[in-house]
Protein backbone atom coordinates (compact mmCIF):
# COMPACT_ATOMS: atom_id res chain seq x y z
CA UNK A 1 0.00 0.00 0.00
CA UNK A 2 2.89 2.21 0.87
CA UNK A 3 4.70 1.54 -2.18
CA UNK A 4 1.09 2.52 -4.10
CA UNK A 5 1.02 5.59 -2.24
CA UNK A 6 4.37 6.61 -3.78
CA UNK A 7 4.15 5.46 -7.04
CA UNK A 8 0.72 7.46 -7.06
CA UNK A 9 2.05 10.68 -5.70
CA UNK A 10 4.93 10.48 -8.54
CA UNK A 11 2.37 10.02 -11.17
CA UNK A 12 0.80 12.70 -10.11
CA UNK A 13 4.01 15.00 -10.13
CA UNK A 14 4.69 13.40 -13.63
CA UNK A 15 1.42 14.60 -14.77
CA UNK A 16 1.45 18.01 -13.29
CA UNK A 17 4.80 18.82 -15.36
CA UNK A 18 3.49 17.74 -18.51
CA UNK A 19 0.60 19.50 -18.40
CA UNK A 20 2.83 22.56 -17.17
CA UNK A 21 5.31 21.88 -20.23
CA UNK A 22 2.38 21.57 -22.84
CA UNK A 23 0.76 25.14 -21.56
CA UNK A 24 3.73 26.62 -21.63
CA UNK A 25 4.07 25.55 -25.19
CA UNK A 26 1.01 26.36 -26.28
CA UNK A 27 1.04 29.91 -24.29
CA UNK A 28 4.50 30.73 -26.53
CA UNK A 29 3.17 29.56 -29.99
CA UNK A 30 0.08 31.65 -29.62
CA UNK A 31 1.77 34.97 -28.18
CA UNK A 32 4.45 34.70 -30.56
CA UNK A 33 1.85 34.61 -33.72
CA UNK A 34 -0.39 37.02 -31.42
CA UNK A 35 2.65 39.96 -32.20
CA UNK A 36 3.70 38.91 -35.42
CA UNK A 37 -0.04 39.40 -36.59
CA UNK A 38 -0.07 42.76 -34.83
CA UNK A 39 3.27 43.97 -35.97
CA UNK A 40 3.78 42.57 -39.11
CA UNK A 41 7.42 42.09 -38.95
CA UNK A 42 9.21 38.93 -37.32
CA UNK A 43 11.86 40.85 -35.40
CA UNK A 44 10.06 43.20 -33.75
CA UNK A 45 7.71 40.27 -32.44
CA UNK A 46 10.28 38.56 -31.14
CA UNK A 47 11.90 41.84 -29.55
CA UNK A 48 7.73 42.28 -27.48
CA UNK A 49 8.25 38.08 -26.52
CA UNK A 50 11.22 38.30 -25.15
CA UNK A 51 10.68 41.75 -23.44
CA UNK A 52 7.29 40.44 -22.10
CA UNK A 53 9.37 36.99 -20.34
CA UNK A 54 12.19 39.34 -19.43
CA UNK A 55 12.05 38.63 -15.81
CA UNK A 56 11.35 34.85 -16.19
CA UNK A 57 14.53 34.09 -18.33
CA UNK A 58 17.12 36.03 -16.37
CA UNK A 59 15.91 34.38 -13.73
CA UNK A 60 16.12 30.29 -15.68
CA UNK A 61 19.89 31.49 -16.91
CA UNK A 62 20.88 32.71 -13.45
CA UNK A 63 19.69 29.65 -11.62
CA UNK A 64 21.75 28.11 -14.15
CA UNK A 65 24.45 29.96 -13.55
CA UNK A 66 24.52 29.48 -9.76
CA UNK A 67 23.79 25.91 -10.03
CA UNK A 68 26.51 25.32 -11.51
CA UNK A 69 28.98 27.63 -9.80
CA UNK A 70 27.80 25.75 -6.43
CA UNK A 71 28.43 22.46 -7.73
CA UNK A 72 32.12 23.48 -9.26
CA UNK A 73 31.02 22.97 -12.96
CA UNK A 74 33.00 25.49 -14.97
CA UNK A 75 30.75 27.98 -17.15
CA UNK A 76 31.19 29.67 -20.40
CA UNK A 77 29.05 32.57 -22.21
CA UNK A 78 25.98 33.82 -20.35
CA UNK A 79 23.62 35.42 -22.23
CA UNK A 80 20.31 37.07 -22.21
CA UNK A 81 19.89 37.95 -25.65
CA UNK A 82 17.33 36.53 -27.83
CA UNK A 83 18.81 35.16 -30.96
CA UNK A 84 17.21 32.54 -33.24
CA UNK A 85 18.91 28.94 -33.92
CA UNK A 86 19.34 27.24 -36.67
CA UNK A 87 16.05 25.30 -36.76
CA UNK A 88 14.35 28.72 -36.48
CA UNK A 89 13.17 28.69 -32.88
CA UNK A 90 13.45 31.59 -30.71
CA UNK A 91 16.14 31.15 -28.10
CA UNK A 92 15.59 33.51 -25.12
CA UNK A 93 18.85 33.17 -23.05
CA UNK A 94 21.65 30.21 -22.71
CA UNK A 95 24.31 29.69 -20.11
CA UNK A 96 27.28 27.65 -21.31
CA UNK A 97 28.58 25.24 -18.61
CA UNK A 98 31.11 22.00 -19.37
CA UNK A 99 29.72 18.63 -19.34
CA UNK A 100 30.12 16.63 -16.11
CA UNK A 101 28.58 13.43 -14.61
CA UNK A 102 24.93 13.15 -15.60
CA UNK A 103 23.56 13.94 -11.27
CA UNK A 104 25.40 17.44 -11.74
CA UNK A 105 24.10 17.51 -15.54
CA UNK A 106 20.47 16.93 -13.88
CA UNK A 107 21.01 19.27 -11.16
CA UNK A 108 21.51 22.05 -12.80
CA UNK A 109 19.30 21.30 -15.69
CA UNK A 110 16.07 21.06 -12.94
CA UNK A 111 17.47 24.39 -11.34
CA UNK A 112 15.31 26.82 -13.05
CA UNK A 113 11.97 24.82 -11.47
CA UNK A 114 12.94 25.15 -8.10
CA UNK A 115 14.11 28.71 -8.64
CA UNK A 116 11.31 29.51 -10.23
CA UNK A 117 8.73 27.31 -8.01
CA UNK A 118 10.29 29.04 -4.80
CA UNK A 119 9.88 32.64 -6.28
CA UNK A 120 6.09 31.90 -7.28
CA UNK A 121 5.39 30.89 -3.91
CA UNK A 122 6.56 33.68 -2.28
CA UNK A 123 5.07 36.02 -4.35
CA UNK A 124 1.84 34.29 -4.32
CA UNK A 125 1.93 33.63 -0.59
CA UNK A 126 3.89 36.50 1.18
CA UNK A 127 3.31 39.64 -1.28
CA UNK A 128 -0.19 38.43 -2.77
CA UNK A 129 -1.51 36.54 0.27
CA UNK A 130 -3.04 34.13 -2.22
CA UNK A 131 -3.43 31.53 1.06
CA UNK A 132 -6.73 33.68 1.84
CA UNK A 133 -8.23 33.99 -1.19
CA UNK A 134 -7.91 29.98 -1.35
CA UNK A 135 -9.57 29.82 1.89
CA UNK A 136 -12.37 31.52 0.72
CA UNK A 137 -12.67 29.36 -2.19
CA UNK A 138 -12.70 26.51 -0.18
CA UNK A 139 -15.60 27.40 1.97
CA UNK A 140 -17.72 27.77 -0.79
CA UNK A 141 -19.29 30.89 0.43
CA UNK A 142 -19.73 33.06 -2.49
CA UNK A 143 -20.06 36.43 -1.14
CA UNK A 144 -17.13 35.78 0.74
CA UNK A 145 -15.29 34.86 -2.46
CA UNK A 146 -16.13 38.44 -3.93
CA UNK A 147 -15.02 39.82 -1.12
CA UNK A 148 -11.57 38.17 -1.35
CA UNK A 149 -11.29 38.49 -4.99
CA UNK A 150 -12.01 42.32 -4.46
CA UNK A 151 -9.52 42.46 -1.78
CA UNK A 152 -7.00 40.59 -3.96
CA UNK A 153 -6.97 42.27 -6.77
CA UNK A 154 -6.93 45.83 -4.60
CA UNK A 155 -3.73 44.68 -2.96
CA UNK A 156 -0.70 47.42 -3.37
CA UNK A 157 1.73 46.06 -6.63
CA UNK A 158 -0.85 43.60 -7.35
CA UNK A 159 -0.45 44.02 -11.12
CA UNK A 160 3.18 44.12 -10.48
CA UNK A 161 3.75 41.10 -8.56
CA UNK A 162 0.94 39.04 -10.90
CA UNK A 163 2.91 39.90 -14.18
CA UNK A 164 6.13 38.44 -12.27
CA UNK A 165 4.61 35.53 -11.33
CA UNK A 166 3.03 34.86 -15.11
CA UNK A 167 6.56 35.63 -16.66
CA UNK A 168 8.25 33.54 -14.04
CA UNK A 169 5.91 30.55 -14.37
CA UNK A 170 5.64 30.45 -17.84
CA UNK A 171 9.61 30.54 -18.13
CA UNK A 172 10.58 27.99 -15.01
CA UNK A 173 10.52 24.71 -16.84
CA UNK A 174 13.97 23.27 -17.89
CA UNK A 175 14.09 23.55 -22.05
CA UNK A 176 14.69 20.47 -23.92
CA UNK A 177 18.71 20.76 -23.55
CA UNK A 178 18.20 21.25 -19.47
CA UNK A 179 16.41 17.11 -19.75
CA UNK A 180 18.89 15.71 -21.58
CA UNK A 181 20.45 14.13 -18.14
CA UNK A 182 16.80 13.95 -16.88
CA UNK A 183 16.38 10.16 -17.98
CA UNK A 184 18.69 8.26 -15.89
CA UNK A 185 18.90 10.27 -13.14
CA UNK A 186 14.80 9.64 -13.14
CA UNK A 187 15.73 5.69 -13.53
CA UNK A 188 17.95 6.03 -10.51
CA UNK A 189 14.88 7.62 -8.22
CA UNK A 190 12.26 5.43 -9.68
CA UNK A 191 14.30 2.37 -8.55
CA UNK A 192 14.55 3.90 -4.84
CA UNK A 193 11.10 4.16 -4.70
CA UNK A 194 10.30 0.76 -5.30
CA UNK A 195 13.51 -0.61 -3.39
CA UNK A 196 13.16 1.01 -0.32
CA UNK A 197 9.79 -0.09 0.87
CA UNK A 198 11.12 -3.96 -0.10
CA UNK A 199 13.95 -2.92 1.94
CA UNK A 200 12.47 -1.77 4.83
CA UNK A 201 9.67 -4.70 5.01
CA UNK A 202 13.04 -6.92 4.96
CA UNK A 203 14.20 -5.00 7.96
CA UNK A 204 10.87 -5.31 9.80
CA UNK A 205 11.12 -8.70 8.97
CA UNK A 206 14.34 -9.39 10.48
CA UNK A 207 13.49 -7.52 13.71
CA UNK A 208 10.44 -9.98 14.17
CA UNK A 209 12.03 -13.09 13.98
CA UNK A 210 15.63 -12.33 14.58
CA UNK A 211 16.44 -14.32 11.64
CA UNK A 212 18.16 -12.85 8.66
CA UNK A 213 16.36 -12.44 5.48
CA UNK A 214 18.44 -13.34 2.48
CA UNK A 215 17.90 -11.35 -0.52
Amino acid sequence: MELLTQLDGLGWLILSLALLLLSQRALHSQLQTLFLLLTRREKISFIIFSLLFFPGVFLHETSHYLTARLLRVRTGRFSLTPQTTAEGRLQLGYVETENTGFFRDALIGIAPLFFGGAFVAYAGLHQLHALTLWEQFASWNWVSIQAALTDFYLQPDFWLWFYLIFAVSSTMLPSASDRKAWLPVGGIVLGLIVLLPVWGLTALVSRATGLKVVK
